[in-house]
C-alpha cells in the first residue's frame, strides 16, 4: 500500500508515527522543492534502520574521519584488507578488524548519524512524502542499527522546544555569522571553546550562513544552530540576515587538485590521484566532479565498494550532470561483475 501526499496536510511528524504505530517496512521518501533536497528513510517494522539525505550524503567512514573517530592510516588499512581478499565486507566492519574503532562506537556513531538526518527531515514543513512497502530484502544496504521511531518522535518535539527559547536570536539557518569586534574588555583575553565551537568558527567567513556551514561539515543542522547561539550569547560572533547575491566561492584550490588528479592518473600513477581527490572531497564534499573523478579513480585501483559509494554520491548531488548517463552504466555493470563473484564463490 502506497501512502502519499503533502506535507502542508500530513506533517512529517504525523507521518512517522503512521508508520510506527502500523509496523510498517518500507521505504520513506520526502522531497522539498524549496531545499532542491530529498531525504530517504527505511522502515523495519515500524523502527527505522536507515536515513539518508541527498544532499549531505557521505560514506560512513568519510564520516567518522570528519568525526575525528578514525585516521588516514586506519582508513587505509581498512582498504587493504578488502583489496586482499574481503572485498564483501564493508568498510566499516574492517574498521572494526583492524582495531580502528569499536563495535559499540561504532554503532553510536551510525546511531548519531541516523538521528542528525531523521531530525533534519522533522524540520521540515514543506515538501511531498511517498511511503512504499517493501520486505527488508528489496531495501538497500545491510540493517546495522535499527532505533525506536517512538523515541526519535520525543527527541524531535524535545527540539522543537528547545528551537523556540533560541528563535530570538538565531531566527533561521539563512542567517550570516560574522566575527564580532573585539570587546576592549575582553581584548587579550583567551576563549575557551569546546572543539566543535572552534571547528564552526573556523568555518566563518562572512559569507556561508548557517546552513552552508553545517553542510561542509557534515553536522546536524540543529546543532550548528545551538552552536551558533552560544557564540552570539557570548559575544563571539554577531548574525546578520543574507544580503543575496554573493559572489561564487573560490573554486581555484578545488579546481587544482582535480587537475593534478588527471595528471596523476595519466602518468599512471594510480595511489596519487586517489589522494589528491580524496583531499578536494575532504575541502568540498558538494562538488559533484571531485565525487565523480574519485569514483573512477578508486575503481581503477579495485576499490569497488568505495567506487560505488562515491558514483552514488554524485548522483545524488548532479543528477542531471552530462556524465550522469556514464555513471549509471558503470553502476549497473559493477552490479553484474559483483553479483558474477557471489555467484563464483557461492559455487
Amino acid at each position: 500500500m502506497a501512502i502519499e501526499g503533502p506535507l502542508r496536510e500530513l506533517g512529517i511528524h504525523d507521518v512517522f508515527q503512521l508508520l510506527d504505530l502500523s509496523r510498517k517496512t518500507g521505504m520513506l521518501r520526502v522531497s522539498s522543492e524549496l531545499r532542491e533536497d530529498e531525504g530517504i528513510v527505511c522502515f523495519d517494522n515500524g523502527r527505522v534502520v536507515q536515513a539518508t539525505i541527498r544532499s549531505k550524503t557521505l560514506p560512513m567512514e568519510m564520516v567518522l574521519l570528519q568525526a575525528g573517530r578514525i585516521s588516514e592510516s586506519d582508513l587505509e588499512l581498512a582498504r587493504a584488507r578488502r583489496q586482499n581478499g574481503r572485498a564483501s565486507r564493508e568498510i566499516v566492519h574492517l574498521l572494526v578488524d583492524v582495531g580502528a574503532i569499536t563495535q559499540k562506537e561504532l554503532e553510536r556513531q551510525l546511531r548519531l548519524q541516523l538521528e542528525s538526518v531523521v531530525f533534519e527531515l522533522m524540520s521540515w514543513s514543506e515538501g511531498f512524502f511517498s511511503f512504499e512497502e517493501r520486505t527488508r530484502e528489496e531495501m538497500p544496504g545491510e540493517t546495522l542499527i535499527t532505533v525506536s521511531t517512538e523515541s526519535l518522535l520525543m527527541e524531535g518535539a524535545r527540539r522543537i522546544d528547545e528551537w523556540s527559547r533560541i528563535v530570538d536570536i538565531v531566527p533561521n539557518l539563512a542567517v550570516i555569522p560574522e566575527l564580532a569586534p573585539i570587546d576592549s574588555a575582553r581584548d587579550g583575553a583567551m576563549l575557551d571553546l569546546l572543539p566543535h565551537e572552534w571547528q564552526v568558527l573556523t568555518m566563518i567567513d562572512g559569507e556561508r550562513d548557517l546552513r552552508d556551514i553545517a553542510a561542509v561539515l557534515a553536522r546536524d543542522e540543529f546543532e550548528i544552530a545551538k552552536i551558533a547561539y552560544g557564540l552570539t550569547t557570548t559575544g563571539i560572533i554577531a548574525l546578520r540576515s543574507p544580503r543575496r547575491v554573493t559572489p561564487e566561492p573560490d573554486r581555484s584550490g578545488i579546481e587544482l587538485r582535480l587537475e593534478a588528479a588527471r595528471t596523476h592518473t595519466r602518468a599512471g600513477r594510480r595511489v596519487e590521484a586517489v589522494d589528491e581527490l580524496r583531499r578536494a572531497v575532504q575541502e568540498d564534499p558538494l562538488t559533484a566532479r571531485a565525487h565523480l573523478d574519485l569514483a573512477f579513480a578508486v575503481a581503477r585501483t579495485g576499490d569497488l565498494a568505495a567506487a560505488r559509494a562515491s558514483w552514488e554520491h554524485f548522483l545524488r548531488l548532479a543528477p542531471r550532470d552530462a556524465a550522469a548517463p556514464l555513471v549509471h552504466r558503470a553502476l549497473g555493470a559493477l552490479t553484474e561483475l559483483e553479483q558474477a563473484l557471489e555467484t563464483h564463490a557461492n559455487g
